[in-house]
């Protein structure tokens, strides 16, 4: 196999995968409502996906491995987009608890620490449980779980995207420090 070709192939490879990655996250862009990232992310996608097929189109005669590179990178920059959205984590979400014996405490740990919440009182078969609603940025979700395991290990906890809709109050921040305080200033 020529040399030119298994460059080809790689720069289709790697293109691919940015392509791809670009438009997951796009997609996901658009389920959350962000119309101006969609906008940005699918004007890169198109044109990274053109220069990429006029590529392949004019090499797949010559040699067809490059429609293997092609493939290998569209099915490779869905793991990669998918990885790169989990990271940023995007958006909102709605947590929501369902507690057996320590809601009221999750509810109380959650408010201190700033977060909107809503609670509700249940029955499940024969027992009193209370569900507990927080709004909240997708990168929390993990972090409040791991709070309410502490306080209630059995708690069961469901998700839902929240997408557009009212804002959400997040925690207060600290008060900024050192070089940072110096913008706060008044």
């Amino acid at each position: 196999m020529d040399i030119t070709i298994i460059l080809t192939g790689l720069a289709v490879f790697f293109a691919r995968i940015v392509d791809v990655s670009v438009g997951t996250i796009r997609i996901i862009s658009i389920v959350n409502g962000r119309m101006k990232t969609a906008f940005i992310l699918g004007f890169v996608e198109v044109s990274i996906w053109l220069l990429v097929i006029s590529t392949v189109l004019d090499k797949i005669k010559e040699s067809p491995v490059i429609a293997v590179f092609y493939a290998l990178g569209y099915a490779s920059g869905n793991v990669v987009g998918i990885l790169i959205e989990k990271r940023v984590s995007l958006g909102n979400s709605l947590l929501r608890i369902i507690s057996m014996e320590n809601g009221a405490e999750i509810a109380t740990e959650f408010r201190r620490l700033g977060y909107q919440v809503v609670s509700f009182d249940g029955i499940e078969s024969d027992r009193a449980i209370k569900e507990i609603e927080v709004p909240c940025r997708r990168k929390d979700i993990d972090r409040l779980v791991n709070i309410a395991r502490k306080i209630e290990p059995d708690a069961f906890f469901i998700t839902a995207n929240i997408g557009v809709g009212p804002k959400i109050r997040h925690p207060v921040m600290q008060p900024p420090t050192g070089w940072r305080a110096i913008f706060k200033r008044k």
